[in-house]
């Protein structure tokens, strides 16, 4: 059996491969992308495992999931077709719509902004939020030279949707009030 080794030496000049073959610079586009998307996934991990509810670690558990499919997705390159790779679909844009709008429900009125904070839980959803959006610029950027599903896009928009209100419901499960922006006058 041949030792498998984490180090393979290939991208010490910089460079790494594509699903595909082509090699391409650290900073291409797609790198920055899927990169983006794989911190992304290491801070779900992060939310995943503080004390919240098992509703909640369930489905951040399928979105971890999503996220190495959208990771494998832009990677995906010109030589690639003969891999068989995972897909986005509808139904889980549909699924965190749904979740979105079950949280919503006990959720206050918001007629303020609001800060991340007040449990630890609460800023790792907000930290997920700010990393998934950092990911869908990244993607829509991507977009402009290559091709890239619009499905990805949307899912990313949506998904960061869902963290906004995750943080807003943990804060709620937990009787910790919004963290109220006030302007300085």
């Amino acid at each position: 059996m041949k030792e498998w080794k984490i180090y393979t030496k290939t991208g010490d000049s910089g460079e790494t491969s594509l699903l595909g073959g082509k090699r391409v610079p650290k900073y291409h586009p797609r790198i920055e992308a899927y990169g983006t998307i794989d911190e992304l996934n290491s801070f779900v991990g992060l939310l995943r495992d503080q004390d919240i509810a098992p509703r909640y670690k369930d489905l951040l558990f399928e979105i971890q999931d999503r996220l190495f499919t959208a990771e494998s997705l832009i990677a995906a390159d010109k030589g690639s077709e003969n891999f068989p790779l995972p897909n986005l679909s509808q139904e889980d844009i549909s699924l965190l719509e749904q979740e979105i709008d079950r949280m919503n429900e006990s959720l206050p009125a918001l007629s303020n902004f609001i800060l991340p904070g007040g449990h630890q839980a609460v800023s790792m959803a907000h930290v997920c939020r700010t990393v998934c959006r950092r990911a869908e610029r990244h993607i829509i950027l991507l977009a402009t030279n290559h091709l890239v599903d619009d499905i990805i896009i949307r899912y990313f928009n949506r998904l960061s949707d869902y963290f906004f209100v995750l943080a807003r419901k943990i804060a709620l499960d937990l009787d910790i009030p919004d963290q109220v922006w006030k302007a300085r006058k």
